[in-house]
């Protein structure tokens, strides 16, 4: 690495063991933090990204909530520069596409992991609530995945109307509600209860089913017709 200069620095070996061990044994290979460190180490190639990728780790409790938080929020870690958060967003954004190609036009019903893998991977790090719809075709297929609010820490207004609307303009005959619970916990609360009571009513009405409603959390998923409110 002739941009290190002819004395280099002890971390520009062990960078290079690190990317050796990647490559021989895959994604088994290396340490959360090692793997960050990798990925730092592609906007700032002179310092040693080690101890930066450390602090990530610590403030964000894991790898990905590092993934998750916002380019003002990774900045506020000493060495994190836009460089370095830029890079980390586009490889979240990645595999976000990936995990979204994996469901898009294909039968939920056959591919209900993979979607609630997207849709942990998505949401489940979200520190306010957000809420989309998927919209599926009559052969359960999903056309459309879409965001339609963002609130707080623990509400996010849902109108039925404009639920029922959204499917009717893209030609659905089913939806899947999705929010997520920033503490954690996918419990649906009495209001996540009756929201989804009011939608499927307003939906019924047009022919118009709802699937499930399914709440992420990082300790896990819920789904609404799983516990018999649907």
């Amino acid at each position: 690495m002739a941009d290190d200069g002819d004395d280099k620095p002890g971390y520009v070996g062990h960078r290079q063991r690190l990317r050796d061990r990647f490559r021989n044994g895959g994604d088994g290979a290396l340490q959360d933090y090692e793997l960050l460190e990798l990925l730092l180490a592609q906007a700032q190639k002179r310092i040693d990204t080690k101890p930066i990728a450390k602090a990530l780790i610590k403030r964000f409790s894991g790898f990905a909530g590092v993934m998750a938080a916002t380019p003002d929020q990774l900045q506020e870690v000493d060495g994190v520069g836009p460089a370095a958060a830029v890079i980390i967003k586009v490889v979240q954004t990645c595999a976000l596409r990936m995990a979204q190609q994996e469901v898009v036009k294909r039968e939920v019903i056959g591919s209900w992991k993979k979607l609630l893998d997207y849709l942990r991977m998505a949401m489940a790090e979200e520190k306010t609530e957000q809420f989309r719809l998927l919209f599926l075709d009559n052969k359960n297929a999903l056309i459309a995945d879409e965001e339609q609010q963002r609130g707080t820490v623990n509400h996010t207004p849902v109108y039925p109307r404009e639920v029922v609307k959204r499917a009717l303009e893209l030609g659905a005959t089913a939806i899947i509600l999705v929010h997520n619970h920033p503490s954690g916990d996918p419990t649906p609360s009495q209001d996540d209860i009756a929201m989804t009571k009011e939608v499927a009513a307003a939906a019924d009405k047009l022919g118009i089913s709802v699937h499930d409603h399914i709440i992420i959390g990082r300790k896990g998923h819920a789904s609404l017709r799983s516990l018999g409110y649907l």
